[in-house]
């Protein structure tokens, strides 16, 4: 058994919050550039040039890329070898949030309840998934999610008769009614079966895969390219004020469902697409 001191983690956490606030990762930044070069439309050329631009400034002067620094969400993978000393994992990652966000003046963004709509003043409770895998790591990915393009979230229980071309047709349907709100370039995270919560929560996480990178599932990775084709010919463009660049990636993550049903679960997104990682 493996320990881990509390403060080690409320550490990384509040580090990483800073971190991706202020910084662009590298597979966005180099999606950006080159979604620049391959953009038609002049001013779509100029927006995605523009966006380049502010994270380049603000990972130079330590200020935030967007004045919505998100809602903190983390997927972890928690070692079953792992011993937490002094405290709880949860405890300890809304400690690191409460800091990081003081820290590194970031707004504030959560409210205590959805109704009085009083803020929590810290930006807690973080939104914490927890999956226990083998060994003696503990690994932390967090995600700083904006709430415009939170907002533009969808879900359906299709039939499975819907199939593939229903699948399609709901995400491509999804981008298009969100429009300009998230954005664009967004990033498209897909969740397809489990349940209903299931086909959520998977199309949160798989907005976590690098960019650019290939799914392990040929028949996932078909769809993906043909979405993001459909998703491109939309014409919604950089900020929505047209062009060939309305998506940088569409990432899938199916689980096995019932046999009655077909949900799914689209997650957008925004150009700042701030997440960061570590392993303890």
């Amino acid at each position: 058994m493996r320990s881990i001191n509390e403060s080690v983690i409320i550490d990384a956490v509040r580090d990483m919050c800073v971190f991706t606030a202020y910084n662009l990762p590298k597979d966005v930044g180099d999606a950006l550039r080159a979604a620049a070069e391959k953009e038609e439309s002049p001013l779509g050329r100029e927006v995605l040039e523009r966006i380049i631009e502010n994270s380049e400034i603000a990972a130079k002067e330590g200020k935030p890329i967007c004045q919505d620094t998100g809602l903190a969400v983390f997927f972890v993978e928690y070692g079953a070898d792992i011993c937490i000393e002094h405290g709880s994992l949860t405890d300890a990652i809304n400690e690191g949030v409460r800091r990081g966000y003081r820290d590194g003046y970031l707004r504030k963004s959560v409210v205590k309840s959805p109704l009085d709509r009083v803020n929590t003043g810290d930006n807690t409770p973080a939104i914490i998934h927890i999956e226990e895998t083998p060994g003696d790591k503990l690994v932390i990915n967090m995600m700083a999610k904006g709430g415009g393009c939170e907002n533009m979230s969808r879900h359906a229980m299709l039939w499975p008769g819907d199939g593939e071309e229903g699948i399609k047709h709901f995400v491509v349907d999804s981008v298009e009614k969100a429009g300009a709100n998230p954005c664009p370039p967004i990033i498209v995270g897909v969740g397809i079966g489990g349940d209903f919560e299931i086909s959520a929560m998977l199309s949160k996480k798989a907005l976590l895969r690098k960019l650019g990178s290939e799914n392990p599932d040929p028949a996932l990775a078909g769809m993906e390219k043909e979405i993001l084709l459909r998703i491109n010919q939309l014409g919604i463009g950089p900020q929505g004020f047209g062009g060939t660049t309305t998506a940088l990636g569409v990432h899938i993550i199916s689980h096995p469902c019932h046999i009655a049903s077909l949900p799914v679960a689209v997650n957008i997104e925004c150009h700042a697409h701030r997440h960061a990682k570590v392993i303890l």
